[in-house]
């Protein structure tokens, strides 16, 4: 269905995250396929790391940054920075995946004329096109973005899903990690808020068991600096118990993805690697003690605490996750 017959196509996708931009990669591929060209420009914020997950994604032409933070976008001059960035893209149509009316007001105010977007509250006053009914409102956003896309005909396809990696990362981290016994098996100890966080201790035991049973070589997978203690401690107190184990917390997120790739199996903390591993067809082991578990993949394999308190945003229950729980559910990918 080609729906921008003249000029560009624009997705806004302000959520923060990178497991947030991952959940969107079906949109993007769709919408870029309505588009003559088969490219639709992104703007995102700097936090989704967009520049790296979709820098070798030939369906996406340019990313802009969307940056309230820094203050570029704040405020009435933000705002007519803002107007000035959409308007010097020469876009035809504008796709608001988020509920806000300001990025529908912005759209309208650089001369955008078709916009489509949930339509929730304010936001119908400045989209051309019907939204969604109030009842999806507050539904997952992988929820609301198919229901749009289905509002309009726009079909997803099988692959969509799919994270486009960049095969020279690939080269280079396979080089790089080359002394490293294979199979590899990433740990993913990174979590945006502590409450999430599987904890030391736990993924301590959990590389040891890794050792023990000679399943292949553990590779530590961070979000970054900060994660970079809790790295270096567990892989101190590994090695000291006469382990392998392998700290990969300070390569980037395109080197990080690049890295899992290889690997063979992903554990750890629902954060937006667990997604990136899924959107890679790496099979993961999500561990949810305080965050409703994802089902929008057949690749992330969800453990859940076994002490019947359930796993939600109130229930901050980690500890409820047991390292034998793992371990066994580990076996069961990898051995059968």
């Amino acid at each position: 269905m080609k729906l921008a017959s003249l000029g560009r196509t624009l997705l806004i996708q302000p959520l923060p995250g990178i497991g947030d931009m991952v959940w969107h990669l079906p949109h993007i591929h769709a919408l870029a396929r309505t588009a003559v060209d088969g490219q639709i420009d992104v703007l995102a914020k700097p936090r989704s790391r967009a520049d790296q997950l979709l820098g070798a994604d030939s369906s996406v032409r340019r990313i802009l940054w969307l940056e309230r933070d820094a203050g570029l976008h704040s405020g009435w001059m933000g705002t007519r920075r803002l107007v000035a960035l959409l308007r010097s893209g020469d876009y035809r149509q504008v796709w608001l995946l988020h509920d806000s009316a300001r990025y529908a007001l912005l759209a309208w105010l650089a001369g955008i004329v078709e916009r489509f977007g949930y339509g929730f509250g304010a936001q119908r006053l400045w989209l051309k096109k019907p939204g969604l009914p109030s009842k999806y409102r507050y539904d997952h956003p992988i929820t609301k973005a198919n229901t749009l896309l289905d509002l309009y005909g726009i079909s997803r396809i099988a692959g969509d899903e799919k994270l486009c990696l960049d095969i020279q990362k690939r080269q280079e981290i396979t080089s790089r990690f080359a002394h490293l016994p294979q199979p590899w098996i990433a740990l993913g100890i990174g979590s945006s808020e502590s409450w999430k966080q599987w904890g030391e201790a736990n993924f301590v035991a959990l590389a040891g068991e890794i050792n023990r049973r000679g399943w292949g070589s553990p590779i530590l997978i961070g979000g970054g600096p900060r994660e970079a203690s809790l790295a270096t401690q567990i892989e101190a107190k590994v090695r000291d118990a006469g382990g392998s184990i392998l700290n990969g917390v300070d390569l980037t997120v395109a080197e990080t993805a690049a890295l899992i790739s290889c690997t063979r199996l992903y554990i750890g903390n629902d954060t937006g690697f667990l997604n990136v591993a899924a959107a890679l067809g790496i099979n993961a082991l999500g561990l949810f003690g305080s965050s409703p578990p994802l089902s929008y993949s057949p690749f992330i394999h969800v453990i859940a605490p076994g002490d019947g308190r359930g796993c939600d945003y109130h229930s901050r229950n980690m500890a409820g996750i047991a390292v034998e729980v793992v371990v066994q559910r580990a076996a069961r990918l990898l051995v059968g």
